[in-house]
């Protein structure tokens, strides 16, 4: 069910804590345990290699999840200049939630059952889906069906690829590597056909100079993927954080985000799923 949100003044007057896991006397590393506004910083965990989503460049954070976070806690009533930005790989957002190194986490963090167990969601604010990258002038691939006895990169460790050769293509030939950027160039050099993960990332590295023009993102996702805001499971703020989400749905500033970070790709967001329904706080 969809809330009418309140608004951003509302929500910033509302007493916040966003209660930092490890409960230390130091203080030293107080941020979202004091009052917003009264001198606290929030902790963020982005990703740091994804364009489009969470990128760091010299001192600069961009992307869809890093805009949506920094409305959000602005909402929460937080400058920017009280945001402290921590980078959060895969394998480390339960733990960096769990011992209380990060208040927030924006980071392709799909919800899921398993992961409730250790940590708490707010969101979704998105709703991916297992997508595919191609060259631009390609038309002759359309789906996970078409790559029998293509060439298909993914990063080392995921499990996108192998899902498309178990289930749509067994004679796929796989090629791993470190980063998706390295799967970009050998799409875009001829060495494979195809480039697959989560659609927004595709689109991320198809809006980037070097590569639009270049490359396309099929826009037929075979999974869904609901990316929720990571929170300690003892926090007090998931639904402020909904209510931040809603607003900028409704308000049109979450279709700005995603065109201003992702557009240039000419990726459309799945229209079905998209704008995403916030779910109800556990």
């Amino acid at each position: 069910m969809r809330r009418r949100p309140l608004g951003v003044a509302a929500i910033a007057a509302t007493a916040l804590l966003l209660t930092a896991c490890g409960g230390s006397d130091d203080n030293s590393g107080d941020s979202a345990s004091e009052s917003a506004g009264g001198g606290g910083t929030v902790r963020i965990g982005i990703k740091f290699d994804q364009p489009g989503l969470g990128f760091k460049e010299g001192n600069e954070y961009s992307g869809f999840d890093v805009d949506v976070a920094r409305n959000v806690a602005e909402a929460l009533g937080y400058s920017e200049d009280q945001i402290t930005w921590v980078e959060a790989p895969s394998a480390q957002r339960e733990n960096l939630l769990s011992t209380g190194q990060v208040d927030m986490i924006f980071a392709t963090y799909s919800i899921t059952d398993s992961r409730k167990e250790t940590v708490a969601f707010a969101g979704p604010y998105f709703v991916a889906g297992q997508d595919l990258l191609v060259a631009a002038d390609d038309d002759s691939i359309n789906g996970p069906e078409d790559l029998e006895g293509k060439n298909l990169c993914s990063v080392t460790g995921s499990t996108s690829a192998q899902r498309i050769k178990d289930t749509y293509a067994a004679g796929v030939n796989l090629l791993e590597q470190p980063g998706y950027a390295e799967c970009v160039t050998a799409l875009t050099s001829g060495a494979v056909d195809a480039v697959t993960t989560d659609d927004i990332i595709l689109a991320g590295l198809a809006s980037q100079p070097s590569n639009v023009g270049k490359v396309k993102v099929v826009g037929n996702p075979f999974s869904e993927e609901n990316y929720g805001v990571g929170l300690p499971q003892d926090n007090t703020t998931c639904q402020q954080v909904n209510d931040a989400i809603t607003a900028m749905i409704e308000d049109g500033t979450w279709q700005e985000l995603l065109d201003a970070n992702v557009g240039e790709s000419g990726y459309k967001a799945n229209e079905e799923l998209n704008p995403p329904e916030v779910q109800a706080c556990a």
